[in-house]
């Protein structure tokens, strides 16, 4: 039976922080992940480019997230902590004028491979290929290129990941390992998803395209970000910022021309059709573009003559969707771990010495740097309280 100091079970972002905060403040750190190389899912999300943070006031950014324990965490390593973290590690950072912040090269790679150079530097041990198979006893079991090995770590850090992207890694596949444990586990729901929407044949030549210009509404809280038309589907960081509200059941609408008010819409809409076809009329008279008019012909239908009623539709346009995207397909998840079965250090209640970070809790946050920043935030604090 292999000994070690501390433990990390996961290579994401959360466990290398984790091993990070651990590794400075001296301790002896091994890091081990079932694939064959670490962060699949942090690389795959900066593949469109990696928003790290958001360059928000504090109090406005961890409005943002779920669980009230966790703002507290959040606010201890913030949107300013993260980018200086980031320019130590050598990546240059811009932020675009939502204030969403990337690295200049806009990849994750870069990013991380600096940090685990870094990692490495500090002696932190990654083992790749070791696939952690549940308790014996006391002892962790875990399926490596060696074979099997029990280890007794003095602390052991989960940071497995939620349900979300399973061929990533993320395939809870330790919730019942942990509930047999007596750890209360919140069953998991897809987060920061797209919505199934069953298009009629008129919208194929559509699929793949951007929406832009456009604000979607759930309840209060409007979304000023793009979507795109999938073949499924809706999705997006326009979409993904709404989800949990909608997930939930708060109804979605569409405002097509969200920088003009209604009264004023109408007033255009007054202008004469003559023998134009609908969509023409609509396309000369308010300049949509052809995607906008399909989205007319799709949900505002049949379409009311008086100005003001048309406008009061094409400004809050129902949309009729039937529910979230599998939560495979989601980038994130939530649920998981409840906080009752947690200390304010993150440490398992019922199993000493074990502590969790990252999307194995139950919290969510959007996409847009909430989401990143967070899991940042909660493996530098389990770090810090479990050294």
């Amino acid at each position: 039976m292999m000994q070690t100091d501390v433990l990390i079970i996961g290579a994401g972002p959360a466990g290398l922080m984790a091993a990070e905060t651990l590794a400075l403040r001296g301790r002896t750190v091994t890091v081990v992940e079932a694939k064959p190389s670490p962060a699949r899912k942090f690389l795959m999300a900066g593949k469109s480019g990696l928003n790290i943070t958001r360059d928000a006031p504090l109090e406005a950014f961890c409005g943002e997230v779920s669980a009230e324990w966790l703002r507290p965490i959040v606010a201890e390593f913030g949107p300013q902590e993260v980018m200086d973290w980031a320019r130590k590690l050598g990546i240059e950072l811009f932020t675009g004028s939502t204030g969403r912040v990337f690295p200049t090269q806009m990849k994750a790679s870069p990013l991380l491979r600096a940090w685990i150079a870094r990692l490495t530097r500090h002696g932190v041990t990654l083992k790749t290929r070791w696939r952690w198979s549940g308790f014996d006893g006391d002892a962790l079991c875990f399926e490596t290129p060696e074979g099997d090995q029990r280890l007794t770590p003095a602390t052991t850090i989960l940071a497995l990941g939620g349900a979300s992207w399973p061929r990533l890694g993320s395939d809870a596949a330790w919730v019942p390992w942990l509930a047999e444990k007596g750890i209360e586990i919140t069953p998991f729901e897809p987060a920061n998803m797209g919505f199934l929407v069953h298009w009629s044949d008129h919208m194929t030549p559509f699929l793949g395209t951007p929406v832009k210009n456009v604000a979607l509404r759930a309840g209060c809280t409007i979304s000023r970000g793009e979507f795109v038309i999938s073949k499924r589907g809706i999705e997006g960081g326009g979409v993904y910022s709404l989800s949990a509200r909608v997930r939930k059941g708060t109804l979605l609408s569409l405002d097509l021309l969200p920088d003009l008010e209604a009264p004023a819409l109408a007033e255009k809409l007054k202008a004469p059709r003559g023998k134009a076809t609908i969509t023409n009329w609509l396309r000369k008279t308010l300049n949509l573009d052809p995607v906008k008019l399909a989205l007319i012909m799709e949900w505002a239908r049949p379409l009311p003559s008086d100005p003001a009623t048309l406008a009061e539709r094409l400004k809050s346009l129902p949309v009729p969707h039937q529910g979230p995207r599998p939560i495979e397909e989601a980038i994130s998840s939530a649920g998981g771990i409840a906080s009752s079965s947690l200390t304010e250090a993150l440490e398992l209640r019922a199993i000493p010495r074990v502590y969790a970070c990252g999307e194995m809790l139950d919290w969510e946050a959007p996409t847009g740097g909430y989401l990143l920043t967070s899991c940042f935030a909660l493996g530098r604090h389990v770090g810090l309280h479990a050294s």
